[in-house]
């Protein structure tokens, strides 16, 4: 049986293998993730390996299996399909769905998520832009570049925040830096590593590039 603390390293897991380059994450990466010990997390591997639910090397990396990437894939749907609803439905606040999301997925039945997927319209991303797979765990990565890589002048259209932190969250829709918004970068100084960003409606801000990263976006009208 898989128990919530198994779908909460899948989920870890295959958020850190889509960031990296060769689809794997380090123990050590994922133990930060999860605020564990080293050895906690991999005692936890060596478990889901066990179950074939990952491939890890001695010493190298870990990577979700078949069977893993799937039950990855189920729990990531039903976290985002939450959100949405809380969102949409329920009318909270996206700043602080991420962490309400996280205690109901485990518990959602598939017939009620699949009832709350009806009632939503079957959306394709979530509240943060994040990409909500289907009941077959297709899924549809929307494109986008960080913000951090635009030249001044450019004009952009937020599609992802990839950071769930509830201040950063507000801060960005504070300023009209939403999934969907249109942004101009107004001038980028490398010098201070920072930009100022503009949305319509809104008074220019200055972001740190780091922070300016976490914004995926593109070219306004592609």
């Amino acid at each position: 049986m898989v128990t919530e603390t198994v779908e909460n390293y899948l989920k870890a897991i295959h958020t850190l293998c889509g960031e990296s380059p060769n689809g794997e994450t380090g123990v050590a990466r994922l133990a930060a993730m999860l605020g564990v010990t080293k050895g906690t997390a991999t005692s936890m591997v060596k478990r889901l390996a066990g179950s074939r639910l990952v491939n890890a090397q001695r010493y190298g990396g870990v990577a979700l299996t078949a069977r893993g990437a799937r039950a990855a894939l189920d729990i990531l749907r039903r976290h985002r399909i939450v959100e949405t609803f809380l969102v949409q439905t329920l009318g909270l606040d996206w700043s602080v769905v991420h962490p309400e999301a996280e205690r109901l997925e485990h518990a959602i039945s598939p017939a009620v998520l699949a009832a709350l997927d009806s009632h939503l319209g079957h959306p394709a991303i979530d509240p943060h832009g994040d990409p909500i797979p289907d009941a077959h765990g297709r899924m549809r990565v929307p494109g986008g570049e960080p913000l951090s890589t635009f030249p001044a002048g450019s004009r952009v259209r937020i599609s992802r925040v990839t950071d769930q932190d509830a201040a950063f969250l507000s801060f960005v829709a504070r300023h009209g830096l939403k999934p969907g918004a249109a942004a101009t970068v107004a001038a980028v100084d490398p010098v201070a590593q920072s930009l100022s960003v503009q949305a319509p409606g809104h008074s220019p801000v200055t972001m740190a590039l780091p922070a300016a990263a976490k914004l995926l976006c593109r070219l306004a009208g592609k």
